[in-house]
């Protein structure tokens, strides 16, 4: 089955609407595009301006997927396309950017189910403005737990000068993020994120670890830092993960973290919530920080 849709003065091409992407879930590539059509408007501005990463599963979830950095040479001319230069090699990768619906939906048709931004824009590849800290607990960790590091961070990202921000990933953690104004480089902003990890790993040692080896972390939260780096990504918000269940990365406010869980939202679920709230994270760059402020405070709290 085949249909041509109109958004964003563009026309795009649906096909195979039946195939099924999430199977133990009855949801069909159809009902992806659907998502993804209902979301853009609150989605799209997290997108826009970013390199992506895409997580394409042609024949559903469980038939496994693949991951795509660069963009295909039979994409549409009308996509956005960014030039990154790689890291530590020669030449450059073209990354597709999002900037409005037309171009979701068609990465929906392409049956990408995840999409996973990088912390910078094209305005500045070089400079983030956004800072994460992901929560990735070990197996077995209940929930509660997880909130109160969260809640840890926060109040850590806020002594310092950060305006915190939550997600649940759809996965097994949280991310904490803060808004940054773009005047720091990944290498600042990744020693400022460590720093932040250390010090709520030095608070409470026997929960939270920032020790890179698996082996090395027993059953302690691990405070990931490693998404602050040029080129690497974070899931992003309103996201579908692939995984059972077809749960969404979404944006909290805080009042509401003591009864979410990190993969306890749906695609029905997101469509009601957009009718009745706003966006936790719509005006998150109104809250931007320079990295160095940050780093003088955390250095005052020794």
């Amino acid at each position: 089955m085949t249909r041509t849709v109109h958004l964003s003065d563009r026309e795009v091409e649906l096909s195979n609407l039946d195939k099924p992407m999430f199977p133990a879930d009855r949801l069909s590539k159809g009902d992806v595009i659907g998502y993804y059509r209902a979301v853009a408007d609150v989605m799209v501005p997290h997108l826009a301006g970013r390199p992506l990463v895409l997580r394409r599963y042609p024949e559903g979830i469980e038939a496994g997927g693949f991951v795509q950095q660069k963009a295909s040479d039979y994409f549409p001319d009308w996509l956005t396309i960014a030039r990154a230069p790689r890291r530590g090699g020669d030449g450059t990768v073209d990354h597709v950017v999002c900037d409005d619906a037309a171009t979701l939906v068609y990465l929906a048709n392409q049956a990408t189910i995840e999409l996973h931004a990088w912390l910078s824009t094209v305005d500045d590849l070089e400079r983030p403005d956004r800072l994460v800290v992901d929560l990735d607990p070990p197996p077995g960790t209940d929930v509660a737990t997880l909130r109160r590091v969260a809640r840890a961070a926060r109040d850590l990202f806020g002594a310092v000068g950060l305006t915190p921000f939550v997600q649940a990933t759809g996965g097994r953690g949280f991310h904490v993020v803060a808004p940054l104004d773009g005047s720091a480089d990944f290498e600042y902003v990744r020693d400022l994120a460590g720093e932040l990890a250390e010090h709520l790993a030095a608070r409470d040692p026997d929960r939270l670890t920032t020790a890179q080896r698996k082996q090395r972390r027993g059953d302690r939260i691990f405070l990931d830092v490693n998404r602050n780096a040029y080129g690497q990504t974070f899931v992003a918000p309103y996201s579908l993960r692939a995984r059972p269940g077809a749960p969404v990365a979404t944006p909290l406010d805080w009042s509401e973290l003591g009864r979410t869980t990190p993969d306890g939202h749906h695609p029905r679920g997101i469509r009601q919530r957009f009718g009745r709230k706003t966006d936790p994270w719509a005006t998150m760059d109104e809250h931007a920080t320079a990295a160095a402020t940050a780093r003088r405070k955390l250095d005052a709290l020794g």
